[in-house]
């Protein structure tokens, strides 16, 4: 495939998804106006778009070194949160988890200094090591989740919308109580957990009928906004 500087498969702006699981993100910003090319180091036959399937970071570099990385105008990163995410270090230390991860935001933040390309690292909330220039809820989209998710933007700036007040509460078991509410608890299983259909439903995701992935992702609605925000702002924002 021939690239030319910025441009995609139909002319569009060209994003890079790193860290992309099932493409959440990416699916908001194929909406907002970019072609997007994924990259996840496990098998995603479920992802929507051409990705390269190997080490996030190892990829990146190559790009970096090849000159291949100026096809892109935007690159979304979102590496495992697993190093002492609060949840990881709190109510899951019993599993044994917790501490023992590798923390992949400095690398990856580093790598994308160098790209020269504006940016934006993901993580969700317990998370110390980015700053928090975004922070979307599903409220704000009126979606079934609430998924609260933190965004450190490089090379670019938005101005960051005021939160939503939350309709009710999550539904499912809480320490030996049960609550109903307007949302669903889009982790885990056990404990009043939705069904697939149900977080499908929740998250406005219908290409994937993994758990796992939809339990992992990022509402499209998320990625649709900042995209469009990103878009508007830049004269690339003529090819959407």
């Amino acid at each position: 495939m021939t690239y030319l500087p910025h441009i995609g498969r139909s002319r569009r702006p060209c994003l890079l998804d790193l860290f992309s699981c099932a493409g959440g993100a990416a699916k908001g910003y194929e909406r907002a106006g970019f072609d997007v090319d994924g990259c996840d180091h496990a098998d995603r036959p479920n992802y929507p778009f051409p990705y390269h399937r190997g080490d996030a970071l190892t990829y990146l570099a190559h790009l970096i070194t090849t000159g291949e990385i100026h096809r892109y105008a935007f690159v979304h990163a979102s590496p495992p949160c697993q190093d002492k995410c609060t949840l990881t270090v709190g109510t899951n230390r019993s599993q044994g988890w917790g501490g023992t991860h590798v923390d992949l935001v400095a690398p990856t933040r580093a790598l994308l200094d160098r790209t020269g390309l504006p940016y934006i690292i993901e993580q969700p909330n317990g998370r110390a090591r980015i700053r928090k220039d975004l922070t979307l809820c599903g409220e704000m989209f009126g979606l079934g989740v609430i998924r609260h998710r933190n965004f450190e933007l490089g090379g670019w700036t938005i101005d960051r919308p005021a939160h939503v007040p939350h309709r009710g509460r999550v539904r499912g078991w809480r320490h030996g109580a049960y609550f109903d509410g307007p949302y669903v608890a889009a982790y885990g299983n056990g404990g009043g957990k939705p069904s697939v259909p149900e977080l499908q439903a929740a998250m406005g995701i219908t290409w994937t009928d993994v758990r796992e992935e939809l339990t992992e992702a990022i509402p499209p609605a998320y990625g649709e906004w900042i995209g469009r925000a990103f878009l508007a702002q830049t004269v690339l924002g003529v090819a959407a």
